[in-house]
């Protein structure tokens, strides 16, 4: 498959870039890797690509334009897919709509995680494509917690967080208490005519390495592709 990825942004892509890429590219894919969102905006260029990956957070100041938003909500309404990972879910301002693309994602000012760590992934829906291959799993990630979450997203992976309080990320910090439960972390959806695939993992180079995690970006390639 033919694939953009669109990286950039506040979050240490120049370690979990690289990474995303070469493991793509190792299962046949071919990737055009960029941080210039313009080719959104232009629909004869995009029609070249069977699917668009984002591994970028663009709710800032890099805020997509709104050409380039009209042109990725196109793009995906009209049958192509697309893959979001980690923050990259998160809507700017400008655009709350794009969450009904995504299905959620991070909220700005509103969610919030543990500091980064080890923790347990469940697998939910071991039938889901985004599921094929992998069973519960350990890794070092950010879990997400008070994310937007829309109906009719149908989720594969979890975790379990056990209540408690924690330090924060920032050692200034007074310590957070934050309520146990079950977190979602991984789910499919459609958008008009195409397939939307969300995974909430995926931080920095570490979290990309996590072999587990590369094959649950395989997989959403290739449903999003309609190659399940």
């Amino acid at each position: 498959m033919n694939l953009l990825l669109i990286s950039g942004g506040p979050h240490p892509y120049e370690q979990s870039t690289p990474v995303l890429e070469g493991f793509i590219k190792g299962a046949g894919h071919e990737v055009t890797v960029t941080e210039d969102t313009s080719a959104l905006a232009d629909a004869a260029g995009m029609n070249r690509y069977d699917a668009l990956v984002f591994n970028t957070q663009r709710a800032g100041d890099n805020r997509l334009a709104k050409a380039e938003q009209s042109g990725m909500a196109s793009f995906i309404e009209g049958g192509k897919g697309f893959v979001c990972i980690h923050i990259s879910g998160a809507a700017p301002d400008d655009w709350p709509e794009y969450y009904d693309i995504t299905g959620g994602g991070w909220v700005m000012g509103q969610s919030f995680h543990p500091p980064y760590g080890q923790f347990t992934v469940d697998v939910k829906n071991a039938d889901h494509p985004g599921a094929q291959g992998i069973s519960d799993f350990h890794t070092n990630d950010e879990l997400y917690m008070n994310v937007e979450f829309k109906s009719g997203n149908d989720v594969f992976i979890t975790s379990d967080f056990v209540e408690g309080t924690y330090p924060r990320n920032n050692p200034q910090g007074e310590p957070i208490h934050m309520s146990g439960g079950t977190y979602p972390l991984g789910w499919t959806r459609m958008h008009g005519a195409g397939r939307v695939y969300v995974t909430l993992l995926g931080h920095d180079g570490l979290s990309h390495e996590t072999p587990e995690f590369q094959k649950i970006v395989l997989n959403g390639v290739e449903w999003v592709t309609g190659k399940d």
